[in-house]
C-alpha cells in the first residue's frame, strides 16, 4: 500500500524571498536526510537570489563549461545533489519534494505522479500543460552534444505545445527520495549556452509569461501548487525552513573539478 493511501501529511515551506544556490541545495539535501531519518514528507517552494547556474551531480564541469566566461559574468554556481543538465535559475518557482520512496514507488512513477500535480496546478492557471511520452533514450551521437536541462524533454516531464516548461531531477537515499525542479516564469536558458565550451543542443523551453501572454508571479504559481497538493498539506511556514547544515557544501565540487 502506498503511503498516500494512508494520508501522508506534507510539511509545507514557502520562501518567496530567495536564497543563494549553496543555501538552497543544502536545504534540499537536509530535507532528504530528514526524510530518510524520520519518514516525514516535505513540499518546499522557493527562489534563487542571486540568480544561479546549477550543475547536475555528475556533469563533467571542467570539460563542459568555461570558467573564465562564468567569472566575467559574475555568476553564482552550485552543484545539485540530483543529476541532469545545467539549469539557469532566475525567473522561476523552484519546487522540492522530499518523501519516503514508498509514497510513489518507482523513480519513474514518482517523477510522473509529482508532475501530474504540477500539471494540475498549471492548468488551474489556464495553461494547457501535458506530460511528455516515454521514448527510447537518445542515440550516442546526440549524447556527444551536451545540453542544458531544458534542451530535450524526457518521458513524464511537463510540456506546453511540445516545449518544456518544467525541468526536474531526482535522487534517492535509502528509503527516501528528493525531487526538485524549476517552473519557468520568464526569461531563458541562454546563459547555459553562453558559458558552455562546446555547441549546445538547442533549448526547447517555454515560460509561463510566454504561454499566458502576461507576467506571472511566484505567489500565483505557489498557491496553485499548494492547492494541487490538497488537504494533505499541513503547517505552512512562510519564513523558516528546517534548520540547515553545511554538510552539503563540502560536496559541491568547484567548477574546475570534473
Amino acid at each position: 500500500m502506498l503511503l498516500t493511501e494512508q494520508r501522508l501529511e506534507w510539511e509545507l515551506t514557502l520562501e518567496p524571498a530567495g536564497r543563494s544556490g549553496a543555501a538552497n541545495m543544502t536545504i534540499d539535501a537536509d530535507l532528504l536526510a530528514e526524510t530518510a531519518r524520520t519518514g516525514r514528507a516535505f513540499l518546499r517552494l522557493y527562489r534563487f537570489d542571486p540568480p544561479c547556474l546549477s550543475l547536475g551531480r555528475n556533469e563533467p564541469a571542467a570539460a563542459r563549461y568555461d570558467r573564465a566566461a562564468i567569472a566575467r559574468r559574475g555568476l553564482d554556481v552550485v552543484r545539485r545533489p540530483t543529476g541532469g543538465g545545467a539549469v539557469w535559475h532566475e525567473h522561476e518557482v523552484t519546487y522540492a519534494v522530499a518523501a519516503p520512496v514508498a509514497t510513489f514507488g518507482s523513480l519513474r512513477n514518482a517523477y510522473r505522479t509529482i508532475h501530474e500535480r504540477v500539471v494540475a496546478a498549471l492548468r488551474s492557471l489556464g495553461v494547457e500543460a501535458t506530460l511528455a511520452p516515454h521514448r527510447p533514450p537518445p542515440s550516442s551521437r546526440i549524447l556527444d552534444h551536451p545540453a542544458s536541462c531544458f534542451a530535450t524533454p524526457v518521458g513524464g516531464e511537463v510540456l506546453v505545445a511540445g516545449r518544456k516548461l518544467v525541468g526536474s531531477a531526482q535522487v534517492r537515499k535509502g528509503s527516501a527520495f528528493l525531487q526538485h525542479g524549476s517552473i519557468l516564469l520568464a526569461g531563458s536558458q541562454q546563459v547555459v549556452t553562453a558559458v558552455s565550451r562546446k555547441p549546445q543542443a538547442a533549448n526547447t523551453e517555454t515560460t509561463l509569461a510566454r504561454v499566458l501572454g502576461r507576467p506571472v508571479t511566484f505567489e500565483e504559481v505557489a498557491d496553485a501548487i499548494v492547492a494541487a497538493w490538497g488537504d494533505e498539506v499541513t503547517s505552512p511556514n512562510l519564513h523558516q525552513p528546517p534548520p540547515t547544515s553545511t554538510t552539503l557544501l563540502s560536496d559541491l565540487a568547484p567548477l574546475g573539478v570534473a
